[in-house]
């Protein structure tokens, strides 16, 4: 009945706000959930499971110095033994969905579609069944950075035929799963490594590199949308959403030139990942396929650096979405600029004064998180919207007063996007469920929910403050919550 009732809420056309709704409290269908990706949490890689090497795998074994205090994901918070208790975790916050991803290397272990693992299919049958008794919709991201490294030896998301590997990837996933999982994302942080040298696979082109593989990673999602729209859609009633990574790109003053720059700025970062599935025109942003364009011909290029979607491409892409999954975390500045050697044109840099986390990039600007909104429901038609992912980090404290500040802050700024702005957001899912191996930073950056004791081989969880929190404010569907001590 639940999936029922959920279902029916999410794809009925229900207005977000009728008008008659308290604009303090969240509307009487609205989502809240929380987040993980597989890599991050599952652990299990001992050989009896069966997971092939990925790409984060085969780097920090070649050099285990990349990762902060040499550490690495071979256990993590050991969720692929321990996601009974994460699931006990997500009934006591009360959520109503559990957002996580599928390792593509430990379903298929060298990323072909030849060889399916049986560990993994078992598993996460468990994890979806388990969420399902607990009346926890399972939302799940296809593939979550953690590339088998087979296919990055074959050119990773530089080589086109990479999206006919994942369009067989996605038809046996939804072939397993898709009967019970309803919500699909395709992708999440992929192209990151390939236009820098701050995580593997380290190429660090952008202006190469980093175009191809969003090339790629269009054509990939496009494929794996279509499949499900032709084979399984009918018969499994799911959706499949297009998730584009978020940080809000801000003029720094009200000099004309300089908000010229920052809506460059937002083409050439939200347009070449959503653009071509989103805009009513599709394809890459005009302004960044003429500046490409002009500033590769000065540089001696015989073509675009830019690679250019067809007519047909263009077509295929455009329209392949069902909802919008945004990440949004901080607020970068914007200037413009002429001495920056990059296609963009702008320097970036943040506000001094805004409160710091426990990570480098992130600030406190909530009003990013409605900014981003706004200019989707302006530039992308109007799609309906999930946050997917919103999170402050720490050092680990129990009494993450920073971390609750944050999320109350970015959940008003929430509630006004909704009831003021008019933009459908359906839910909302906090980054993370638990402390987690943080990617380059290792276990020295937090945003779980719940505490994770790396040093015991138990992994035991602790609840922290946030996490008593936002129980309350999934219960009273309010951020103006008191008493949750």
């Amino acid at each position: 009945m639940f999936n029922l009732v959920f279902t029916i809420l999410l794809v009925s056309g229900i207005p977000v706000n009728d008008g008659k709704e308290d604009a303090h409290k969240f509307p009487a269908n609205f989502l809240f959930g929380a987040s993980t990706s597989a890599y991050q949490i599952e652990g299990g890689n001992e050989k009896l499971y069966g997971k092939g090497e990925n790409m984060w795998d085969f780097s920090i074994k070649k050099n285990p110095f990349i990762i902060a205090n040499k550490s690495n994901a071979e256990i993590s918070c050991d969720s692929y033994h321990k996601y009974r208790n994460d699931i006990e975790l997500l009934k006591y916050l009360g959520v109503n969905f559990y957002r996580f991803s599928i390792s593509w290397s430990r379903l298929l272990p060298d990323g072909y579609s030849n060889k399916v693992n049986t560990h993994a299919v078992r598993y996460y049958n468990d994890v979806i069944n388990l969420l399902l008794m607990n009346g926890i919709e399972p939302m799940v991201t296809l593939h979550h950075k953690d590339l088998p490294q087979k296919l990055q030896e074959i050119g990773g998301w530089t080589n086109p035929y990479l999206a006919y590997y994942y369009e067989d990837y996605a038809r046996i996933v939804f072939t397993y799963f898709g009967d019970r999982v309803k919500y699909w994302i395709t992708f999440n942080e992929i192209c990151v490594g390939y236009g820098g040298n701050i995580e593997p696979p380290f190429l660090n082109q952008p202006e190469h590199a980093g175009y191809l593989c969003r090339n790629v990673i269009l054509l990939a999602h496009a494929k794996a949308y279509h499949l499900y729209d032709q084979v399984f859609r009918n018969i499994q009633r799911g959706q499949v959403g297009y998730l584009i990574e978020g940080r809000w790109l801000q003029s720094a003053t009200e000099q004309p030139e300089d908000l010229k720059a920052a809506e460059r700025a937002r083409q050439f970062f939200f347009g070449l990942q959503g653009n071509a599935v989103f805009h009513p025109d599709g394809d890459f942003p005009e302004v960044m396929k003429r500046r490409i364009a002009e500033i590769s011909k000065k540089q001696g290029y015989l073509r675009s650096r830019l690679p250019d979607l067809s007519k047909e491409e263009v077509t295929f892409i455009q329209g392949t979405y069902d909802f919008l999954a945004v990440n949004y975390y901080s607020t970068v500045l914007i200037k413009d600029s002429n001495t920056t050697k990059d296609d963009v044109g702008v320097d970036k840099f943040q506000n001094e004064e805004w409160k710091k986390s426990a990570s480098e990039w992130l600030r406190v600007y909530p009003d990013g998180l409605r900014n981003i909104l706004r200019w989707v429901k302006d530039t992308f038609d109007n799609p309906e919207v999930f946050i997917t992912e919103n999170g402050f980090s720490d050092h680990g404290e129990l009494n993450d007063t920073d971390r609750v500040s944050y999320l109350k802050l970015h959940l008003e700024a929430l509630l006004q996007a909704i009831y003021e702005d008019k933009i459908p957001v359906k839910g909302y899912s906090v980054w993370s469920l638990l402390d987690n191996f943080e990617w380059m930073a290792g276990y020295t950056e937090k945003f779980g929910l719940f505490h994770v004791n790396f040093n015991d081989p138990q992994r035991t969880r602790t609840t922290k403050l946030s996490a008593k929190w936002y129980k309350k404010v999934i219960a009273e569907r309010t951020p103006s919550v008191v008493d949750y001590y």
